[in-house]
C-alpha cells in the first residue's frame, strides 16, 4: 500500500494538498498495543538499540496487521488481512481541509477488486462529479488505474508507512525507556517510505539528514509507534508524523461492500485520480 500526497485532481483544483502526506484514525481502529515493561519487554528485543529497531518491523511483512498514520493533511486508518489478499483504509481531510471543500474516502482491496467510496462536503461539493457525492462505492477496473497510486495496492508492499526503510535510515538512536527509542534519520536515505515525500524532501534541503523521530516496541520487539519531527518546510507548519501498528496476526479478512451500495465506476472518477 501506497500513501502518498494526493494531487489537486483529488481534491479538485480548489484544494491543494502538497508536501506532507499522513493520516489519522476515523475512530474504528484498534489502539495501538503499548510497550510492555520489565524482563518480559527486554527478553525479545536485541540489547542493540538499532538492531532493535531494524528487527521491529520484520512482521510488518506477513501483511496482518491494523494501522494508523496521523499529524498531516489527510487522516486515516485501516488494516491488511494479506491471507485473504484483503485490505482496506479510510480517510478524511486533516489539516489541509478547507471549509469549503472536505473529503473522506474509504478504499477496500480484495483479491484483483477494487473499490472506492469517496464523498465531498462544503459548499464547493456540488462542483465534484456527482457520483463522488452519491455514498456508493465505484467498483473499479484494476487495469485502468495502473500507475494511480493512490487507487493500487501491492501485497509485496504492504506497510503504509515503509517504517523498514526509516528504520534502515536510522543516524543515532539512544533507548529512552522500557521499549522506547529516540534519535535521527537521514531521510535522503529513506525515499522508499511513503512518511516524507520527494517535494517535502527538496525543501527540507540540508535538514532532511537529520530528522527527530521516536518509536515504541512491545514486548515481543514489534513496532507499534513511529513519530517524525518534520521542520516546516514551505512556509508550513512543522508536523509530528505517527504511524502506529496493532492486532498483529489478528485481523480479520476485509468484506466487499454490499452490492445494493456499489455501482461501476464512472469516467469522471478515474479522471479525477488521474
Amino acid at each position: 500500500m501506497k500513501i502518498r500526497r494526493w494531487s489537486a485532481g483529488v481534491l479538485a483544483a480548489s484544494l491543494l494538498v502538497p508536501g506532507l502526506t499522513a493520516c489519522k484514525s476515523d475512530g474504528t481502529e484498534s489502539t495501538a498495543e503499548p510497550a510492555a515493561s520489565g524482563s518480559a519487554a527486554t527478553s525479545a528485543v536485541p540489547s542493540d538499540a538499532k538492531e532493535a529497531l531494524l528487527a521491529s518491523t520484520k512482521e510488518i511483512s506477513k501483511g496482518n496487521f491494523s494501522f494508523t498514520i496521523n499529524g498531516g493533511e489527510l487522516n486515516g486508518a485501516g488494516k491488511v488481512h494479506a491471507p485473504t489478499k484483503s485490505a482496506e483504509m479510510s480517510m478524511t481531510g486533516g489539516e489541509a481541509a478547507s471549509a469549503d471543500l472536505t473529503m473522506e474516502m474509504h478504499l477496500v482491496f480484495i483479491d484483483t477488486d477494487a473499490w472506492v467510496m469517496v464523498q465531498f462536503g462544503g459548499s464547493m461539493a456540488t462542483a465534484m462529479p456527482k457520483q463522488t457525492t452519491s455514498g456508493k462505492y465505484q467498483h473499479l477496473d484494476r487495469s485502468r488505474i495502473k500507475g494511480i497510486k493512490q487507487l493500487e495496492f501491492d501485497f509485496t508492499d504492504v506497510d503504509p508507512a515503509g517504517s523498514e526503510a526509516l528504520t534502515k535510515a536510522i543516524t543515532e538512536v539512544r533507548k529512552t525507556g522500557d521499549g522506547l527509542y529516540a534519535g535521527t534519520i537521514d531521510a535522503t536515505k529513506a525515499t522508499d517510505s511513503d512518511m516524507i515525500d520527494a517535494d517535502a524532501l527538496k525543501a527540507l534541503a540540508g535538514e532532511a539528514s537529520a530528522v527527530p523521530f521516536t518509536a515504541k516496541l512491545d514486548a515481543q520487539g514489534r513496532l507499534v509507534e513511529m513519530g517524525l519531527e518534520v521542520p516546516a518546510v514551505g512556509g508550513g507548519a512543522a508536523q509530528n508524523l505517527v504511524v502506529t501498528y496493532a492486532d498483529y496476526g489478528t485481523t480479520t479478512p476485509v468484506q466487499k461492500p454490499p452490492a445494493d451500495q456499489v455501482v461501476e465506476a464512472s469516467e469522471d472518477v478515474y479522471k479525477m485520480f488521474k
